[in-house]
């Protein structure tokens, strides 16, 4: 089959930047499903950067003129006349690739190209102090944007334990940069070895409504702003076998608390184990929780009666209303992966991992950890 095209290399950058999928990709550009994926995961999923040539140097076009004008037998002084280069350029430049008799402009482009290379050594492969601290926070599963973060945080007038989490993403994904060992994705939420771009959107079943719900337009503007600590986002991580866990997470502070379900999901059971969990707050610590349409909230009315605290829905399909619930949960399935049991999770283990996450930075909290902004909202309402 004929090699891939830098047209069509653009092309399939474009789509697999959209989320188009693999296959969809092959299909659409007649090739098959392997050299696609090759392609891609060649840099990890990352497009490469596309390659400025100064104008001070020969292209292509010119090459081909150097070319056409020596098949013709004219002077390397005519053909530098008509290119508007000096003759000691366009001399260089056909001694250098095989002379009057063998110059072709394809194989010259190609070895410019070639020569051209200055491969710029990572920051992380330069320095060591660096590199380690970066890898220890990765087995911690913290994620290269708390990591980028609390460097930042930790050595303020050290620039050299600077480094972006993008940096740190290549030096995962691509493996050239010879920077992180590349078994450090699997330290990753998503544990892929190559960047996945956002995927299609496919649409859900409805189900039954919920009597009496509260919306989330209703909810005050305290909660909505993260002004007053105390207002929550609720949901349940599901795992083999109908197993579940329910997780808790504060809107202000990002603290979290997971709640072991020994009986299940269901409404009755669900209610009893989140009402256990949610009066070991402080009263000024408990004011709202916004939740999903899901079934295992159906007794809401009776867990507002029995605890004070106001349960708010959102809408069908709209889980950018919990955000910091949604974002969470992806945090926690490095912990509790998808498709395991989660009914072998006692609560101190499960109080373990959430402790673990809370003692993780947090971009949105100024990379303070969730603790301590938790310990101080604590402070405040005594």
């Amino acid at each position: 089959m004929r090699p891939i095209t830098d047209e069509e290399k653009e092309r399939i950058w474009d789509m697999h930047q959209a989320g188009v999928p693999v296959k969809r990709i092959a299909r659409m550009m007649g090739r098959q499903n392997c050299s696609m994926r090759e392609l891609i995961s060649r840099t990890g999923g990352i497009r490469p950067r596309a390659r400025v040539v100064n104008e001070r140097h020969l292209s292509l076009a010119e090459r081909e003129e150097i070319s056409r004008g020596l098949a013709a037998g004219l002077s390397l002084r005519s053909i530098a006349h008509e290119l508007g280069r000096t003759p000691s350029t366009v001399s260089r430049e056909v001694n250098a690739n095989g002379g009057r008799g063998g110059y072709r402009a394809v194989v010259a482009e190609g070895a410019a190209r070639r020569r051209a290379k200055r491969p710029k050594v990572a920051k992380l492969a330069r320095c060591r102090r660096l590199r380690a601290k970066v890898e220890a926070k990765l087995a911690q599963n913290w994620s290269p944007e708390e990591i980028s973060g609390w460097l930042a945080r930790t050595y303020p007038n050290d620039p050299e334990m600077y480094v972006s989490h993008e940096t740190i993403y290549q030096s995962i994904f691509v493996q050239g940069r010879g920077a992180l060992r590349h078994e450090l994705h699997l330290c990753l939420r998503s544990g892929r070895a190559m960047r996945r771009n956002k995927r299609w959107v496919k649409s859900g079943h409805g189900m039954g409504k919920i009597r009496d719900m509260v919306m989330i337009t209703e909810r005050p503007a305290e909660a909505e702003d993260r002004a007053v600590p105390g207002h929550w986002e609720g949901d349940l991580i599901m795992g083999k076998g109908f197993t579940s866990v329910g997780t808790l997470v504060e809107r202000t502070t990002r603290y979290l608390m997971l709640v072991r379900l020994p009986k299940g999901h269901g409404a009755e059971a669900f209610r009893d184990a989140l009402t256990k969990r949610i009066v070991t707050l402080p009263a000024q610590l408990r004011r709202s929780i916004t939740w999903d349409q899901g079934p295992e909230m159906s007794e809401h009315v009776r867990f507002t009666v029995d605890t004070g605290v106001q349960v708010y829905f959102c809408d069908p399909k709209s889980p950018w209303q919990r955000g910091t619930n949604e974002n969470t949960n992806g945090l926690l399935r490095q912990y509790l992966p998808k498709k395991s049991d989660l009914s072998i999770y006692n609560q101190r283990q499960l109080d373990a991992i959430a402790k673990s996450l809370n003692t993780r930075p947090r971009k949105a909290l100024g990379f303070m950890a969730p603790c301590e902004a938790f310990a101080e909202a604590v402070a405040a309402t005594a």
